[in-house]
Formats: C-alpha cells, structure tokens, sequence
C-alpha cells in the first residue's frame, strides 16, 4: 500500500462509545440495563463491577453514571424493570375475564413459566432478600404495580366466593404467595435437591409434572 493509502487509513476514526450513546440515548441506556441485570443476577450486588456492566453493554463507565447516577442506583432501577415486567405480562392475562378457576389456574401456569423462561429474575430476588429487600422499599413504583396485581386477584376471588367455588376465607395475598413460593422454591433449590434427593428436578417430564402440581395445590386450597 502507497504512502497516501496509508495517511487515508490512519485518518479513519471508529466511533467511541461516548459518541454512539450520544446519538442513540435510548438504546444505550436499554444495552446498560441488559448488562446490568446480566450482571447483578451473575454476582449480586456486592459483587457486581461498573466496569464488567460497561463492557457488556459496549459502553463507558462514564455514560453509565451519566444516564443512572451510581451503582446501588442503577441496581434500584434493574429491580424496578424486573418487576415491571413481570407485572406487565401479568395484566395483559386479563384473568378476570375468564371463569375464577380458570383465571386462578392461568395466574399460576403463569409464574411457574415466567420463572423458568427468566432465571435472571430470580437471582435479583435472591440478591434483594439477603439485603432485606434494602433498595426495594425505596421503590414507590413498585407498590404501585403489586397494588393493582392484588386488586385484580382479589376480584376473581369475589366471584369464586358469589359462585361458591371458592371458600369465604380465601385470600388474594395467600394465593399469589402459594403460587409464587411453590415455584421459587423448586427452581432456586434445583440443584440441591436434584442432589439430595437423587432425582434430575429439570427434566422435561418433571418440570410437566410440577407445573400441574402448581395449578392443583393452589386450586385445592381454595376451592369450596
């Protein structure tokens, strides 16, 4: 190559991080919290680094403060769109448009897929109960997202009670945390007892098999 070939080349600047966040905010800021819930899911919060967040989401640590403040900040915000999401999806089930037994039923089918399509989630749980849920009642957001998941389970539980399939004492609350812990329990303790107990939990077949016993526990409880 000629010597002018060579200045031309030379001349050629990639784009730095800084410079495509600048033009793209938004998909920089949607790259950092991918990173970020990869990362905190990964290693928890204290074990998390700004600078492995950075890398994965192609960025700088600069950008990173810029557009979330600080570590424990942007921890806070990962938290918030776990739990937007999953509420999300939760209010597009419409259950109160179906029979109760079957909006209940599909409520738990539900959170037993969403937990295992979204083990990320899960970790971040983990992460915020060994804290004591520290940044998460920092959260007014929050509140308002389980407030409308409660009012809405409450309203299918008054029309199993009317119809008398479900008995007077059932509670809104109880129901989403029989739901909830029978499916938390088995896929955050997978592994050990898978070993304990001598019998692979992840399977296929024993997955099915769980999730049917998920919808039958929680209607059994209920149910008049």
């Amino acid at each position: 190559m000629n010597d002018t070939g060579e200045s031309a080349k030379k001349k050629i600047k990639r784009p730095s991080a800084e410079r495509t966040a600048q033009r793209d905010p938004e998909r920089t800021r949607a790259a950092i919290l991918e990173a970020a819930t990869r990362e905190f899911a990964e290693n928890g919060m204290g074990g998390a680094r700004v600078d492995s967040i950075a890398e994965r989401a192609g960025t700088n640590k600069r950008m990173l403060y810029h557009y979330f403040g600080d570590k424990e900040q942007l921890y806070l915000r990962v938290l918030e769109e776990a739990y937007v999401s999953i509420r999300t999806a939760e209010r597009a089930l419409n259950i109160g448009t179906r029979s109760p037994e079957e909006g209940i039923g599909e409520l738990a089918l539900f959170t037993w897929r969403y937990f295992l399509q979204h083990p990320e989630f899960l970790s971040l749980l983990g992460t915020e109960n060994l804290h004591r849920a520290r940044w998460l009642r920092q959260s007014v957001r929050l509140k308002e997202l389980h407030s409308h998941l409660i009012g809405e389970l409450s309203q299918v539980l008054e029309e199993g009670k009317k119809a008398g399939v479900f008995i007077e004492t059932a509670d809104p609350l109880h129901v989403y945390l029989t739901i909830a812990s029978l499916g938390y329990f088995y896929l955050s303790n997978q592994y050990t007892l898978s070993t304990i107990f001598g019998r692979d939990l992840i399977t296929p077949a024993n997955l099915e098999a769980w999730e049917r016993h998920i919808v039958h526990v929680t209607l059994a409880s209920i149910k008049s």
